[in-house]
């Protein structure tokens, strides 16, 4: 299997081979980091939860940016990126059935039906204490520092899984804690959007983009937002922009004055960390500059007197806490928001799936179903 086995056996302490399940399980494994064609659909052995964990029967997972990294190396130097011990699995969405509880776990019962909050942290930290796990001294991600759900089984921690109720897929399910965790924390939490005010969003085909699409919409904001190609310009329109720019086209900070009548927008979202400077002199005066990522790179040229002399923030916001997991998914529940599925694939085509979610055409969240 490479440099190190996928995990199988109980941890330290746990409660050993579990009786009525397979022993082995089919999963999406990388042994290096390559393309597509480099995911391989085989039969690894099946892990057993130790204290604390819980088994899930992975009922269905998505591609987020964290996978297509974890395939194929971060395009940019990520900090803190640790290079995976191969072979791994991948897959922070999580969303199943409770198959068996390890020692102490009292929080949920074999046979539920779950979501997870895919953080890891220690819980004991002063930012944990505080509620905000994903700035705790330890923060690690399921799926990234551990083996994920592109697997039919996955090992989870159980304090972190939200019961799911029967109305609710699980592929609407799955779609939602990165992405859509992280656009609340940006636009709600961090950003403290009010109803009444604009939003311009970058790269809205995304599954971030895509998700503040959606929860700034139900917030009552006018949303502005960009991407390549028309049709996800036209889809954007459909979910609810207001109105669309190809980035290609010119500066996208003239063209937002331009629909602002010169004032800005209020919040710009941006995933992308090369476009700080159009992002900033997109921004109207007091305007907030929320980021989660630097997929178009790491070292954005701007000047700093944009930001202080028009009282402009910036303000980091990767992922959210369980606090804003547990809001978005409870709208999820109450029929108020709806992620946007892109496609839909079995495990087995986990490969195409990727190429999927890696093309220009994709627009919001590509699952895998187990």
């Amino acid at each position: 299997m490479g440099s190190r086995s996928i995990r199988s056996g109980a941890t330290d302490g746990g409660m050993g081979f579990v009786s009525g399940l397979p022993s082995t399980m089919h999963a999406a494994v990388i042994h290096r980091h390559g393309g597509p064609e480099v995911l391989s659909y085989e039969e690894v052995p099946r892990p057993e939860p130790g204290p604390g964990e819980a088994l899930i029967r992975v009922r269905a997972t998505s591609i987020n940016r964290l996978d297509l990294w974890a395939r194929s190396g971060p395009p940019v130097p990520i900090f803190p990126w640790t290079e995976p011990d191969f072979p791994i699995i991948s897959g922070s969405d999580c969303a199943g059935e409770v198959v068996a509880l390890g020692p102490g776990v009292t929080n949920v019962h074999v046979g539920q039906r779950v979501v997870l909050y895919p953080a890891i942290y220690c819980g004991t930290c002063d930012y944990c204490r505080a509620g905000e796990q994903t700035q705790c001294l330890d923060y690690r991600i399921f799926g990234e520092h551990t083996d994920g759900a592109m697997a039919e089984y996955a090992v989870v921690q159980a304090n972190n899984l939200l019961p799911l109720p029967d109305h609710v897929s699980f592929t609407d399910a799955a779609a939602m804690p990165i992405a859509y965790t992280t656009a609340w924390r940006m636009l709600i939490t961090a950003g403290q959007l009010r109803a009444g005010e604009s939003v311009l969003i970058l790269g809205v085909g995304g599954g971030v983009g895509s998700a503040a699409l959606r929860i700034a919409r139900r917030a009552g904001a006018t949303v502005y937002a960009t991407a390549s190609l028309p049709e996800k310009r036209r889809l954007a329109e459909e979910h609810g922009a207001a109105a669309t720019f190809d980035p290609s086209a010119g500066p996208i900070s003239e063209w937002v004055l331009e629909q602002t009548d010169g004032r800005g927008v209020d919040i710009v979202v941006d995933p992308l960390g090369a476009t700080w400077r159009e992002s900033i002199r997109s921004l109207g005066r007091g305007g907030r500059l929320v980021c989660c990522g630097a997929t178009a790179g790491n070292q954005p040229q701007f000047d700093i007197r944009e930001v202080y002399q028009r009282h402009r923030r910036i303000i980091g916001a990767p992922m959210g806490n369980w606090d804003d997991f547990t809001q978005v998914m409870r709208l999820l529940f109450a029929g108020e928001i709806t992620p946007i599925i892109d496609s839909v694939f079995p495990l087995e085509r986990v490969a195409d799936a990727h190429r999927r979610a890696e093309s220009r055409e994709s627009f919001g969240k590509v699952v895998i179903t187990v």
